[in-house]
């Protein structure tokens, strides 16, 4: 009874003090881990002195088979010496030992401490005839160590004379008791390290060092690249006596022992804790756990309010629906307000039947993949028929409301109606329809862009018909409005964008574009700054074809200065009719009195005979005349590509007969390939005027020398030199090339040709410049358009 009693009275101190209880229990489980662990880490740091124990056991058992194999190579070699002190055979006796011992890199004989013999000598010659008596201070003590045990003595690790590091290994030969010299093997260092098998023993966990006391320093010296201080490690060593080596065997740094069992202990520490705290929750009051059930069950009905809350009074429709069938189960009021059904209407339904027809199959289809776990929920938009025969467009989400892998069974069905939003959307597409189809009406590109790159976010279809580019092809590069402008329009063309659009000012000019086909496409631009605060966003234009206006303008240009230039020529031509026939009407008129108060027959014969003088005059001013209006009232001139070089030899064959009678020079430097577009009457009629004035005014003391060149000056001209008895520009020069004039004194001089020459380049659009002196000659510059 007492026990019972007692027993209770622990358990309720028990339950009372949960914490302390799982404190308490911690403790007792932590000592017991903390004990374990430390009886592991002794395990673990025997384990590892063994091993290196055994390592090297290994070593040093591979290290004494090749000293004994070398020992019996050398004592087999120094066998091979005779009674003189001769050897005999040693390259065939070399040979077998290296054949048979791979280990040794070099068999010598070294009679009186001198190699003298050595095989194989090839790559072993630098060693050859080397006193080691007499070498090196080290290489000597070592020598002499040998020769003083009368054993043999591995010296090394040192550097070989032929190369590399390498452990030579000296018998000393006595014969008679007195020393005859070395029977030596040559070991490779690197072979020597592997053939004791460090290389294969190294790992992550352990290293070698091989040392030897320096007999000069008598400090310890390693040879393997690994540091030579053991303190911080844990390390176990073997010596040689034969070589006076020491091999180390080290545990690498970075492997630590404790991490063997570090982790294991704090996993176990932690374990501890969560057993303690498992039983500080065991022996917590049974009432907390009926408090927690309590809370459980009022959060879930909390929870099972606020769904149904949700489901009746959402702002969407939500229903759940028979995976199966499609019927539905669980409809919401605002789903039944879509589809104008009643939720009784609804429940003896399914929602194929109010499914419109064309968009049935795909929502199957969705449905079908969802049912195979293809896809988990989809969301789709659809139309339903409503109750009164409307169409409804709603925004379908479907749930499953069953696990992955587990049949179907219904799922949540959520829809939106958006009715409203997709009759917009087909308002503003057709909207947008009737925008687009307005703009490519338009007889001009129109078009929007960026105001700072210039780069076209939109153009009209009308850029093809204008341009030939196809809107795809303009909006396929950001600089495509740029590197299309004409080359010689670009540069000011964007600086006047640039300069207004940052101003904000709207513009209208005028430039070309290259079109698709190479052509020249004159535009009117009209540009319309897009300001939001302060700053341009946008610019959006348009581009008329002007291209058939500037022709226009260009031909009413080209007629204007046709009418000016006629005018001043008709101008002219007035003055020159107005004074060569008031001189001839004023004879006529002055012959006329005379034969009315003449009595006498003869003197009205010879009246008579000066009024037909004066006529034939007058008939042969006015065929001058007539002459030089057609030359000035001939607007639509005929031109053609002629040959100048031809034209010149036709003149000159022309005026054959001139020349051999005057016993003229013409030299022509007018190359062959020189091309002037020109009316040929005209050239030919310029170039007899020219070359005929020159072999006629020649001077009377020299042969005419005429001189045809041609140059550009910016433009081609001919020139047409002579030496000639030439002019006094300074007081005829203004009065050259009018008509009837001449300063020569020449009967036969009518004071025509010039005139006429004159009027025939400037119809051509050209110029005539005149150079002379008297008494040296000519020279006519003849300009060309």
């Amino acid at each position: 009874m007492n026990i019972d009693k007692n027993l209770s009275a622990t358990t309720n101190i028990l339950f009372r003090k949960p914490k302390a209880m799982g404190i308490f229990v911690f403790l007792i489980l932590t000592m017991i881990i903390l004990f374990v662990a430390n009886q592991r880490y002794r395990l673990v740091v025997e384990d590892r002195r063994l091993e290196m124990s055994r390592i090297l056991t290994s070593v040093k058992h591979n290290v004494d088979q090749s000293l004994k194999n070398s020992y019996t190579a050398a004592l087999t070699l120094g066998l091979t010496i005779n009674g003189d002190g001769v050897p005999k055979n040693f390259d065939t006796v070399a040979a077998q030992l290296i054949n048979s011992n791979r280990t040794l890199s070099a068999v010598e004989l070294v009679p009186d401490g001198v190699i003298k013999y050595i095989y194989p000598l090839k790559g072993n010659e630098k060693a050859l005839n080397l006193n080691i008596l007499k070498e090196s201070k080290i290489i000597s003590m070592e020598a002499n160590k040998a020769i003083e045990s009368r054993k043999m003595y591995f010296a090394g690790p040192i550097a070989l004379r032929q190369g590399g590091m390498g452990i030579v290994g000296r018998m000393p030969l006595f014969f008679n008791n007195k020393f005859w010299g070395f029977s030596a093997v040559v070991i490779k260092l690197d072979v020597f390290l592997k053939q004791a098998g460090i290389y294969e023993q190294m790992n992550n966990r352990f290293r070698f060092q091989l040392s030897k006391m320096n007999p000069v320093s008598a400090k310890e010296e390693f040879f393997l690249p690994l540091f030579s201080d053991f303190s911080a490690s844990s390390s176990e060593t073997i010596d040689f006596p034969d070589g006076d080596w020491k091999i180390y065997v080290v545990a690498v740094p970075t492997y630590k022992p404790y991490l063997k069992i570090l982790f294991p202990t704090i996993f176990s520490v932690l374990l501890a804790a969560l057993t303690g705290f498992l039983v500080y929750r065991v022996f917590k009051k049974p009432a907390e756990l009926q408090l927690l059930v309590y809370e459980q069950a009022t959060r879930l009905l909390e929870n099972e309010i606020k769904f149904k809350t949700i489901f009746d009074q959402a702002a969407i429709g939500i229903a759940e629906v028979d995976s199966s069938t499609g019927a539905f189960l669980r409809i919401n009021g605002k789903f039944c307000k879509i589809l104008g059904y009643t939720e009784a209407e609804l429940q003896h339904t399914n929602f194929q039947s109010i499914t419109h027809p064309d968009d049935l199959k795909k929502d199957l289809k969705y449905f079908q993949q969802m049912r195979s776990g293809t896809i988990r929920e989809f969301e789709l938009l659809k139309r339903y028929l409503r109750k009164d025969g409307q169409v409804v467009w709603v925004n379908l989400m479907i749930t499953p409301l069953w696990k992955v892998g587990d049949a179907p069974s219904s799922h949540i069905t959520v829809i939106e109606d958006v009715t409203a939003r997709i009759e917009a959307e087909l308002i503003a597409e057709e909207y947008q329809y009737r925008i687009e189809s307005l703009i490519n009406t338009i007889d001009g590109i129109v078009w929007e862009s960026d105001p700072v790159t210039f780069d076209f976010t939109f153009i009209s279809k009308k850029s093809e018909d204008i341009l030939g580019y196809t809107a795809e092809e303009w909006l396929s590069s950001p600089s495509f409005w740029a590197d299309h402008v004409h080359p010689d329009d670009k540069d000011w063309v964007v600086d006047y964008c640039t300069v207004c659009t940052n101003n904000l000012e709207q513009h209208d000019f005028e430039y070309r574009m290259i079109a698709k086909g190479g052509n020249i496409v004159w535009l009117r631009d009209i540009v319309n700054v897009i300001v939001e605060e302060g700053k341009a966003v946008l610019l959006r234009g348009i581009m008329i074809d002007i291209t058939r206006n500037k022709q226009a303008e260009k031909d009413l240009n080209h007629s204007f200065d046709l009418v000016n230039e006629q005018n001043k020529r008709l101008l002219n031509f007035s003055y020159i009719v107005s004074h060569n026939l008031r001189s001839h009407t004023s004879n006529i008129q002055s012959i006329s009195v005379l034969i009315d108060t003449t009595k006498s027959e003869e003197e009205r014969n010879e009246m008579i005979g000066l009024l037909k003088t004066v006529s034939d005059n007058l008939n042969e001013t006015l065929l001058n005349l007539n002459e030089v209006v057609n030359i000035q009232t001939n607007i639509n001139i005929v031109v053609e590509p002629l040959n100048l070089n031809k034209y010149i030899e036709r003149t000159l064959n022309i005026l054959n007969d001139q020349i051999v009678l005057k016993q003229a020079v013409i030299v022509n430097k007018v190359k062959e390939d020189v091309v002037v577009n020109y009316n040929p009457a005209y050239l030919e009629s310029i170039l007899l005027n020219f070359v005929f004035n020159a072999i006629r005014y020649s001077h009377p003391k020299r042969s005419p020398l005429i001189e045809l060149s041609c140059h550009h000056e910016g433009q081609l001209v001919l020139q047409i030199s002579d030496n000639g008895i030439g002019m006094n520009l300074d007081r005829h020069g203004d009065e050259l090339f009018g008509m009837y004039k001449t300063f020569n004194g020449n009967p036969d001089s009518k004071g025509l040709g010039l005139f006429i020459s004159k009027n025939q380049i400037d119809a051509m659009g050209g110029r005539v410049v005149v150079e002379s002196e008297m008494g040296i000659g000519t020279t006519f510059k003849i300009y060309f358009k």
